[in-house]
């Protein structure tokens, strides 16, 4: 297979396995109302997942070094569609957390290798443009996974887990026998001490000295705060239109198509612009602005109508800023470090995430548009952020 017939089957998998990741999120919410659980845990049980998922990321960008990006995305994949399972018969706050706990360990691996094997595999000339790629293919396929997860939970919410899971597992299988091996040493050749190291999730965290500086510091820095803000943002959102319009988990997903049709035509558009024709640094600022400014118009007592319209403006600018921060961490990173840097890279978003998820969670049942203007916040905190980078780059 050629290199370019190999990458659009890549990626072709990547919308399948985006598309179906995203099935179970439009009917948490119904699960959650149906068990009688606490509204805390639409918050809590995302938090759980990706908790595990911070922890495993930079291991899984080590050991791909080891046991190549197409042996994690088999063993992820298949491992996040037994998770899946486990979730859709947990009937206790427990239980669901644990099955979620679980998931976490294998989605991680999944987002680190679809960045280290485009890193590995890709021409220089088309790394940027790969990486664009599948920052867009998540935003707009995830969306579009949510409309088809919500109809499916018209049906049957048990259902909707279990089309999921089997997708999860098919996809792993495909992704095997498509994918290149792009790893660089033999795991047979590594010491068992050494490797008992290298599987120590902290001692991961722990080699990010080898390449943390004052810029990178700051890039991760804006990562965490976007991903606090989105995830804050969408968890409260979701919940809102089940509890407080009592929109249907349909309803919900038709939103979140809505969405993905104006991110993929952002990315497609503006973000090319961006990556190609302007100051980075600069547009990552004034992106961060334009989400902390659509997060206050949705924190407004406005028109249903305006919420969903400042709502889908906070979901596009988030989708914009993603490929553009992934583009200048993997081009600020030295050659021989990017898997660990992109490893690390998608570990602080988790832990963004992880702060964004639980405070909504939390501080949803004191004012429901509470976690909105949270998100405006950290927003504005992630704006000056990414003005101490651009401040930093220009005095170096």
């Amino acid at each position: 297979m050629k290199y370019k017939t190999k990458f659009i089957a890549f990626f072709t998998v990547m919308v399948v396995f985006n598309l179906a990741a995203n099935f179970a999120h439009p009917v948490t919410p119904t699960v959650i109302q149906d068990l009688h659980l606490h509204d805390y845990m639409f918050g809590v049980a995302l938090a759980a997942m990706l908790l595990t998922n911070f922890l495993m990321s930079p291991f899984w960008g080590k050991i791909n070094v080891y046991i190549s990006s197409k042996l994690s995305l088999l063993i992820c994949c298949c491992g996040y569609g037994i998770a899946q399972v486990w979730f859709a018969y947990a009937t206790t706050e427990l239980m669901i957390i644990l099955a979620r706990m679980f998931a976490g360990l294998f989605t991680g691996g999944v987002f680190v290798s679809f960045l280290t094997y485009v890193v590995n595999i890709s021409h220089p000339e088309d790394q940027g443009k790969f990486l664009t790629y599948s920052a867009t293919i998540k935003s707009v396929a995830s969306a579009f996974g949510y409309m088809l997860g919500g109809f499916l939970g018209e049906i049957s919410v048990k259902l909707t887990f279990l089309v999921q899971a089997g997708t999860l597992i098919a996809v792993a299988v495909a992704f095997y026998f498509i994918c290149e091996t792009d790893g660089t040493a033999d795991l047979k050749t590594i010491p068992a001490k050494k490797l008992m190291k290298e599987a120590n999730p902290f001692q991961a965290f722990l080699d990010s000295r080898q390449f943390m500086c004052v810029a990178f510091a700051l890039l991760f820095a804006v990562n965490i705060l976007i991903n606090f803000g989105n995830t804050g943002f969408d968890q409260a959102f979701n919940y809102y239109l089940k509890d407080e319009l009592g929109l249907t988990s349909s309803y919900n997903g038709i939103i979140k198509a809505g969405v993905g049709f104006v991110s993929f035509i952002s990315n497609m558009t503006l973000c090319v612009w961006i990556i190609n024709k302007t100051n980075v640094k600069r547009s990552m600022v004034v992106l961060v602005a334009v989400c902390a400014l659509s997060a206050l118009g949705a924190t407004l007592p406005v028109p249903i109508g305006l919420f969903i319209a400042f709502s889908v403006l906070v979901y596009a600018g988030y989708s914009v800023s993603v490929p553009v921060l992934q583009n200048m961490v993997a081009n600020s990173a030295n050659p021989a470090q990017k898997n660990l840097v992109m490893g690390f890279f998608n570990a602080t978003q988790s832990l963004g995430s992880i702060a964004g998820s639980l405070t909504a969670g939390f501080i949803y049942s004191v004012h429901v548009k509470l976690p909105f203007a949270c998100t405006f916040v950290i927003y504005a905190v992630g704006i000056f952020a990414a003005m101490g980078y651009l401040c930093y780059k220009k005095e170096k």
